[in-house]
C-alpha cells in the first residue's frame, strides 16, 4: 500500500510529466497486450488474450472450485441434446466465462463471439457481404481494360472475396468438433432477433442467396470465403451446414422475456448470486492467492451489499485491484465509489 496520494498519476497539477512511466500493469482482464504477440501454441487458439481476460490469468489457482450441480447438469445436457444453452443472471455472474470455460475445459478452440446490440440482425451473425467493395474492383478492372476475365477482380469466380462468415455463420461451418460460440447480452436485441434465430439453430445450416444464384457459374458451384477468424473456407452450392452443432451460450441480464418457442429450443440456465467462496475463487483466479487474502473484507461487504442491492463482480474486482495501490482511508473511500449500485434511481 502507498500513502493515499502516492498512486496518483493524473495530479491535476497543470504540468507535464513522467507519471505514466510510474503506471503499473493493466488488471489481467483488461490486458491487451498479448494480440498478435504470438501465433503459436495456446497463442494461437487465444490470439487476443480473450481466454485469459474472461478466466483469469491465475486460473490454476482457482481449480478447488467446482460449478454447482445444476450448473453442470444444465451445461451437460446442452451437450447432450446439441442444443443452445440459455444463461440468465445479474452483470458479472460469470454468464459469459462459462463459454470460455467450456472451450478451454474440452479442447474446443477460441470461443466465437457475437456481442449482440439494439441494431443486430440476423444477418450480421450470419455473413457479410461488401457488394460496394465489389462494385468498385470492377469499374477499375474495366477502365484497367481487364474487363470481367476470370479471376480478375469483381469477377464472378472472385466473388467469395467479398464475403465474409460472421460468427454464427462460422460455428455452423462442417467441422469434425463442435465450436463454442457465446451470443453476447441477446436481451439487448430488437423484438425480432430472437424470433429470427429460430430456423438457423433449428436446422443447423443457412444459404448465401449471392452465392448459390451464381452456383452454375462458380468452378465446382464452390466460392473461397473469409471465417470470422480469419481462415478461409470453400463453399458449396451457396449453402453452409453444420455436421457437429456448435456449443451455443446466449447469454441474458433478464432484462426482458424471450418468445416460447425460443426458449423450448434452448436449454434453461439461471445463475444466482455467488456465495463468499465462488467470489473468494473469482478473485484468486484474475488477481492471484494474495489479493484475494488482502480483499476479504471487501468480499465480505460486497456480498452483504448484494442482498439488496443490484452489483457487478467486476466492480468487486475493480475495487481490489485498485485499492491495493492505495492506503486506508483511501482504500474504503476508493472502493465505496468503484462499487455503486447499478440499480439506484437516476
Amino acid at each position: 500500500m502507498t500513502e493515499s496520494s502516492e498512486w496518483l498519476i493524473y495530479r491535476g497539477a497543470g504540468e507535464p510529466h513522467d507519471g505514466m512511466s510510474r503506471l503499473p500493469p493493466p488488471p489481467p482482464w483488461r490486458d491487451f497486450s498479448g494480440r498478435g504477440a504470438d501465433t503459436s501454441g495456446d497463442a494461437a487458439e487465444d490470439g487476443d488474450g480473450s481466454r485469459d481476460r474472461r478466466l483469469g490469468a491465475h486460473r490454476h489457482l482457482a481449480e478447488l472450485h467446482r460449478p454447482g450441480a445444476e450448473e453442470l447438469e444444465m451445461i451437460n445436457a446442452a451437450l447432450y441434446l446439441r442444443r443452445p444453452l440459455l444463461v440468465t443472471g445479474s452483470p458479472g455472474a460469470g454468464k459469459s466465462t462459462l463459454a470460455h470455460s467450456v472451450a478451454y475445459e474440452l479442447g474446443l478452440g477460441e470461443v466465437l463471439r457475437w456481442p449482440i446490440v439494439s441494431r443486430s440482425t440476423l444477418r450480421d451473425g450470419l455473413y457479410h457481404y461488401d457488394a460496394i467493395a465489389r462494385l468498385q474492383d470492377v469499374q477499375i478492372a474495366a477502365q484497367g481494360g481487364y474487363g470481367s476475365a476470370a479471376g480478375s477482380p469483381g469477377s464472378v469466380e472472385a466473388i467469395g472475396g467479398y464475403i465474409r462468415l460472421g460468427p454464427l455463420g462460422t460455428a455452423l461451418l462442417p467441422s469434425d468438433t463442435p465450436r463454442v460460440l457465446l451470443i453476447d447480452e441477446l436481451d439487448k436485441s430488437d423484438i425480432d432477433l430472437p424470433n429470427d434465430l429460430l430456423n438457423v439453430l433449428e436446422e443447423g445450416e443457412f444459404e448465401i442467396p449471392e452465392l448459390r444464384r451464381l452456383t452454375d457459374r462458380l468452378p465446382d458451384g464452390e466460392a473461397e470465403v473469409l471465417t470470422a477468424d480469419g481462415a478461409k473456407v470453400r463453399v458449396r452450392d451457396g449453402r453452409v451446414g453444420c455436421t457437429s452443432f456448435p456449443f451455443v451460450v446466449l447469454t441474458s441480464n433478464g432484462e426482458r422475456d424471450f418468445p416460447a418457442p425460443l426458449m423450448r429450443r434452448c436449454v434453461h440456465l439461471e445463475l444466482g448470486r455467488p456465495d463468499h467462496n465462488r467470489l473468494a475463487t473469482f478473485v484468486r483466479a484474475h488477481l492471484g492467492d494474495e489479493a484475494a487474502r488482502a480483499g476479504d473484507d471487501l468480499i465480505a461487504r460486497f456480498l452483504d451489499r448484494s442482498r439488496s442491492e443490484l452489483l457487478a463482480t467486476d466492480q468487486l474486482l475493480n475495487a481490489i485491484h485498485l485499492t491495493d495501490a492505495a492506503a486506508a482511508p483511501s482504500r474504503e473511500r476508493l472502493a465505496d465509489l468503484l462499487i455503486q449500485r447499478l440499480d439506484r434511481p437516476r
